[in-house]
């Protein structure tokens, strides 16, 4: 198994890489906690109204102070909800009577806010209703937002607030669609792992494959050479000649299986254009590229040889627009061309980023366009507009026949 293919492996289990957050997972570094706790903090927006209301001077100093002493408690307990909770699993009893008592108390403090300071803290609701929605198992969350919408509107009443229909959609609204968010973040983990055991159990079936090739190939002639070996130590003292005609053959029972491992090796080693396709599009989904790849093309009567250089076109070009290019956005072109000197398959990789930071060709490079020229191709790579370009080019057709006269 490739380098290549096992980091794809490793990047379908974990996630997204360096490039992004690891969806509905606890972030491994400090920069992934600081865009997760951003995307998360954006909605704290709605905190206006109850800081505008702390700092207008409207209430005593020893009230102004329990506001924000509460305001920091509901802040630091919705954020670790939200932050813990999205896209993880349904909860362990333990862990969902935790996550209620929490919610419990956001409500509890909600209210006790609202009732002390007056209507401008009713926004605090939202909150509880998005925490319910991101914390609670779907059963739980059905319930608890329209009894959050519920108790918003009771308290707005007593408070005489205006439009509590208007603030009881905003609950109910935002609590739903933070379900919906949670549980396509769940959908997204849960097919990730999935993708991971698929790969997995791939890896494996390429290993039995293998295993019972070898078996095949080698079994019945090292079986035959012992055999043979046996023969001709009992017959060496007495029948010379037997004996060198039973080494004779162990030699071409020899010969042969090396012979055919050596061809079981090449058919393992050549990579094929459709498999690449669907790797090149995992790896570039793995790093946050946005990928734009075509349909396998259909390679009927096309050489090994071609087909074989092309794939490794694909997977060198696409390894550089992973590990070096910086580039968000990668295009992938195959198409088929009729040229002065015969059908031509040209594969283009095009991507917006740097094209790396040496200043030449790489040894990638190098031995790719080697590779390419054995098989009567080409190779074309630099600058193309705002990115870089990589241009593979093999015959279409199938090998040309070799006649005997002029």
């Amino acid at each position: 198994m490739s380098a290549m293919t096992k980091g794809r492996m490793r990047e379908a289990a974990g996630g997204t890489g360096a490039r992004g957050i690891p969806v509905g997972e606890t972030p491994r570094t400090l920069r992934q906690g600081l865009r997760k706790g951003l995307w998360i903090g954006v909605w704290l927006v709605f905190l206006g109204e109850p800081v505008r209301d702390l700092t207008s001077g409207r209430h005593t100093p020893s009230g102004t102070a329990a506001g924000w002493a509460g305001l920091a408690v509901f802040v630091g307990v919705y954020l670790a909800l939200v932050f813990r909770n999205m896209g993880r699993p349904e909860h362990r009893p333990a862990g969902l009577s935790r996550v209620a008592v929490l919610i419990a108390g956001l409500g509890v403090l909600a209210t006790v806010l609202c009732l002390t300071l007056g209507r401008h803290w009713l926004d605090l609701y939202v909150y509880v209703s998005v925490a319910c929605g991101a914390a609670l198992p779907l059963r739980a969350v059905y319930w608890t937002i329209p009894l959050t919408g519920a108790t918003m509107t009771l308290v707005g009443r007593h408070l005489g607030a205006t439009g509590p229909g208007q603030r009881l959609l905003l609950v109910v609204m935002i609590g739903f669609a933070m379900t919906g968010v949670r549980q396509l973040v769940r959908t997204t983990v849960e097919l990730r792992r999935a993708r991971a055991t698929v790969a997995q159990l791939a890896a494996n079936e390429e290993r039995l494959r293998l295993a019972r090739d070898l078996h095949d190939l080698l079994g019945h002639s090292l079986s035959l050479i012992v055999l043979k070996s046996e023969l001709a130590g009992r017959m060496l003292p007495d029948h010379p000649d037997q004996a060198a005609r039973q080494v004779a053959d162990i030699e071409r029972v020899g010969r042969q299986a090396l012979v055919d491992v050596r061809e079981a090796v090449t058919g393992y080693r050549r990579p094929r254009l459709s498999a690449e396709l669907a790797g090149a599009q995992v790896a570039l989904a793995a790093a946050g590229i946005a990928a734009h790849l075509p349909e396998a093309p259909d390679l009927t009567g096309v050489r090994e040889e071609s087909e074989s250089a092309l794939a490794w076109a694909l997977r060198e070009a696409v390894t550089n627009v992973v590990r070096h290019s910086g580039a968000g956005r990668c295009t992938v072109e195959l198409l088929r061309r009729q040229t002065l000197d015969g059908p031509q398959f040209e594969l283009s990789v095009e991507d917006n980023g740097s094209g790396g930071s040496g200043g030449g060709p790489g040894n990638g490079l190098t031995g790719l366009a080697e590779r390419l020229e054995k098989a009567g191709g080409s190779l074309e790579a630099g600058r193309f507009r705002h990115g870089f370009r990589l241009v593979a080019r093999v015959p279409a057709g199938p090998a040309p026949d070799v006649g005997s006269g002029a």
